[in-house]
């Protein structure tokens, strides 16, 4: 190729992708790619600067400065006398024998591990609207309160909470093991809390300090797709317990007995199953026999609607063989990302040390004003307004659904939390359903998806009610049930 076509090409190239941007940096790239797909192969020479100043109406020192980047990081090469061109030493790598990368799913080498977790993805992109579940309204949430707060802890008093951490806001810890005393009656000291990045996080720490790869775990089935997802990609191996109405149904003499059990019993998602009294004893007992592992969620028990509390399985348990989880991602807003463990006593130090180990801690910002948020009452004044909000929406699309459909659906739990599930008693392709829906700007989750074990999968619908006010729920509302009744017809 000669100067002439290498300065058309040029041309070509910039005028439908330089767009909005007609700088150094857009020049730069295009002949970096333009050298990397090798349609500027080796020894190629390259226009003088003065004609591509010309050609691409640039100023003769945008020009120089690309070319000057370009041979510094050995694209180019400059010869007395012979002007610039493609780098020769190029030519040992080949690149216009390279192979393009393809996606993924057809056939892109990712792990194995890597793989699993993009074949397993649940998480959606939308995150608002109807009826999107265990999304609060973060509409009502007292940012004002919120930003008073931050700006009093990013200031130079407090220049030292921007620094990494290590084991978590000492205050906040204090707060949270005195919070636990009087909401979930929990006795424990704060060096027992342990502050991360969200619920994924905390289990993922869980699943590298406690277990080995292939371990067992138990989940309930249906259960939580997103922790599943995380203690898959640790490599651990996921049996599926089913649920029924007094929550995990659990082996009574297993012949492998897991390493961990993921449980939420004050709550159960998704089906909202309260765990009785007896499950909670055996699993307990279960627990100690076998010296397994009890990762207790407790996503949603602070949002509820019956004026008595159920205690925490932590505070029942007699041997310490409980982990408690739990987070502010739906009491306070998602975006916070903040969550936190409480483990017994002789796993503080070492959960603490994987904590600062693995992930770095850090967010000591937030976590000083949280402790003040919630310390000045301003957690506790929020969840009482939003227990009033959420249930009314709550009885909203209950009625909206129920005297609609009638005993063509029936539903489970609704006394705390942020969704209702509800399961079709007649065939219905729950899994169609929410395509057709999405395509109508709704959200809903199929039931069915929740489902490890086929032959025990029920459809239905997960629905969120919690992030849109009451006459967006009955709109949508009406908008399923049409499509509803129309697919049992």
């Amino acid at each position: 190729m000669d100067k002439s076509l290498c300065a058309e090409l040029i041309r070509s190239r910039f005028e439908s992708t330089a767009g909005e941007s007609r700088s150094q940096t857009t020049l730069y790239l295009l002949i970096r790619r333009l050298i990397l797909d090798g349609e500027l192969p080796p020894g190629c020479p390259l226009p003088p600067t003065r004609v591509l100043t010309s050609e691409l109406g640039l100023s003769r020192s945008t020009v120089v400065r690309a070319y000057e980047k370009l041979q510094v990081e050995g694209y180019l090469q400059s010869r007395g006398g012979s002007g610039t061109q493609v780098s020769e030493t190029l030519s040992l790598a080949a690149p216009s024998q390279a192979p393009r990368s393809r996606p993924w799913r057809h056939g892109r080498p990712l792990s194995r591990r890597g793989t699993a977790i993009a074949q397993h993805a649940s998480s959606s992109r939308i995150q608002s609207g109807a009826f999107v579940p265990g999304v609060p309204d973060v509409k009502l949430f007292p940012f004002a309160t919120w930003r008073r707060l931050m700006s009093k802890y990013t200031c130079l008093e407090h220049r030292q909470l921007a620094r990494y951490g290590h084991g978590g806001y000492g205050p906040l810890k204090a707060v949270l093991a005195e919070y636990l005393r009087v909401s979930r009656m929990m006795s424990c000291s704060p060096r027992q809390i342990v502050i991360l990045n969200g619920s994924h996080q905390a289990i993922d720490l869980c699943a590298r300090m406690l277990c080995d790869e292939k371990d067992r775990v138990w989940m309930e089935d249906p259960g939580y797709w997103g922790a599943s997802n995380v203690l898959r990609a640790s490599g651990l191996h996921i049996e599926a317990i089913p649920v029924d109405e007094q929550g995990m149904s659990l082996p009574v003499d297993p012949e492998s007995p897991p390493r961990m059990i993921f449980v939420s019993p004050s709550s159960q998602y998704p089906t909202g199953v309260v765990m009785s009294l007896s499950r909670r004893i055996q699993l307990l007992e279960l627990a100690e026999a076998q010296e397994s592992w009890v990762i207790e969620d407790d996503y949603d028990n602070e949002i509820r609607y019956h004026p008595y509390t159920i205690g925490s399985l932590f505070s029942q348990a007699r041997s310490q063989r409980v982990i408690y989880l739990g987070t502010f991602s739906k009491t306070m807003f998602p975006g916070l990302r903040l969550a936190y463990l409480v483990v017994p006593e002789d796993l503080a130090d070492a959960f603490a040390i994987g904590n600062a180990e693995l992930y770095r801690e850090g967010r000591l910002i937030e976590q000083a004003a949280l402790a003040e948020f919630i310390e000045d009452g301003h957690l506790s004044a929020h969840l009482r307004r939003m227990r009033n909000v959420y249930q009314e929406r709550r009885n909203v699309l209950r009625r909206a659904i129920e005297s609609r459909l009638g005993d063509l659906v029936s539903t489970t739990g609704g006394l705390a939390g942020l969704h209702l599930p509800y399961f079709f008693n007649r065939p219905l392709d729950d899994l169609a359903l929410s395509r057709e829906m999405l395509e109508a700007g709704i959200v809903l989750r199929p039931l069915s998806m929740y489902y490890a074990d086929s032959r025990r999968r029920r459809s239905g619908m997960v629905l969120g009610f919690a992030a849109v006010d009451a006459r967006t729920i009955e709109s949508a509302a009406e908008q399923l049930c049409v499509a509803i009744e129309r697919r049992r017809d």
